[in-house]
């Protein structure tokens, strides 16, 4: 069957990682995890004890509290789908909306929280196999991984996309309001102290602005045939 891999895909927010990367760990019946969905969880614990608002960042309290975070991927075969679990709690549809969205580069910027993260993530990936996607896998979690792809698109091509996928979940918001969202985000990825997201040296390039998920699939499934069998 060839060697298990570790596959690391970072990039730009809302450039359909997550869908990329779980379509790749179900053909090859990899695990998949979602590392921002870790930093969104984190964010989630935070936001519900006070922690952290859109203008307070109790880091003490956070940092204090680390060691009682437990964050589970857990599949669900109802859905054939990875689940996430915040202390044993389903949090996956509540770590999504916007709430969320707004605050969790403030989360992930402060250096102890990432380095729980990493360590849990790095954990994971002990056995191979597996599909990571997030900002800094490829550059710091996985230096070494086996395939990097580094994921992009226009700001108004993810726009679109997020606010499409928000109103298929009845989600009402303005186009604009997720647009000047995302360009926020970047800026904040982008220039971050800790892992700021860039592309790994090694890393292939995956603009998918006018790519289908199909063109995507077709593109990967020929460099891992070539890395299992070939590489």
């Amino acid at each position: 069957m060839g060697k298990r891999l570790i596959i690391a895909i970072d990039g730009y927010s809302s450039c359909g990682k997550s869908t990329f990367a779980r379509l790749i760990a179900k053909e090859l019946n990899y695990i998949y995890i979602d590392s921002g969905a870790m930093y969104r969880a984190v964010t989630l614990f935070c936001m519900r004890r006070n922690y952290i608002t859109l203008t307070v960042l109790n880091k003490t309290g956070i940092i204090d509290e680390l060691k009682d975070i437990h964050i589970d991927f857990v599949f669900n075969p109802d859905i054939n789908e990875y689940e996430t679990f915040l202390n044993s709690e389903n949090i996956e549809n509540e770590i999504r909306n916007m709430a969320v969205t707004s605050l969790v580069s403030k989360i992930s910027q402060i250096p102890e929280v990432r380095e729980r993260m990493v360590e849990l993530q790095r954990q994971i990936g002990v056995s191979k196999g597996i599909v990571m996607d997030g900002r800094d896998i490829g550059t710091v979690v996985f230096p070494d991984a086996d395939i990097k792809i580094f994921m992009t698109a226009s700001v108004d091509i993810r726009a679109k996309r997020r606010h499409n996928e928000l109103k298929n979940k009845g989600v009402n918001i303005e186009f604009e309001e997720i647009k000047r969202t995302i360009i926020a985000r970047d800026i904040a990825d982008e220039n971050r102290d800790i892992s700021p997201l860039r592309r790994a040296n090694d890393a292939l390039i995956l603009d998918n602005s006018r790519m289908t998920v199909e063109e995507q699939m077709l593109w990967i499934n020929e460099i891992i045939e070539k890395k299992i069998h070939g590489g």
